[in-house]
């Protein structure tokens, strides 16, 4: 069992300053984590900005040109990046990568992981 501990009024007054020293703290810290996990890191490369992701019945009549698996930090600072975030990173690196493979359609073929997802690389041009 715990005694109860008498705080005097100048310590209580310490602890109340001490405390409002920190509230802005937080406040930048939440502000920070909230902005980090907006931003887009990944950009489309020129030749990557050409290629689309597809679904698997969109890619019926193209030849496959083969896969990528791409990861992107799905945690800053041990907070959770947004799904739909790390989606639209993991799809641009795969367009950006199908475009050095020769393709210019991506499938996704497995959930996100980790940060990490795989895409089949396809080569549609003239069948869309």
């Amino acid at each position: 069992r715990l005694a109860p501990v008498e705080i005097s009024e100048s310590e209580e007054a310490n602890m109340d300053v001490t405390t409002m020293k920190r509230l802005p703290d937080a406040a930048a810290m939440v502000v920070i984590i909230a902005l980090l996990q907006a931003c887009a890191w990944v950009k489309p490369t020129a030749s990557g900005a050409g290629v689309r992701v597809a679904s698997a019945a969109e890619v019926a009549g193209c030849s496959e040109a083969g896969s990528t698996q791409v990861s992107v930090l799905d945690k800053v600072a041990g907070v959770r990046r947004g799904y739909t975030t790390v989606a639209e990173e993991l799809a641009t690196l795969a367009r950006n990568s199908a475009a050095q493979l020769g393709g210019d359609t991506v499938v996704p073929t497995s959930e996100i992981v980790d940060g990490t997802q795989t895409f089949a690389v396809y080569n549609c041009r003239g069948r869309r």
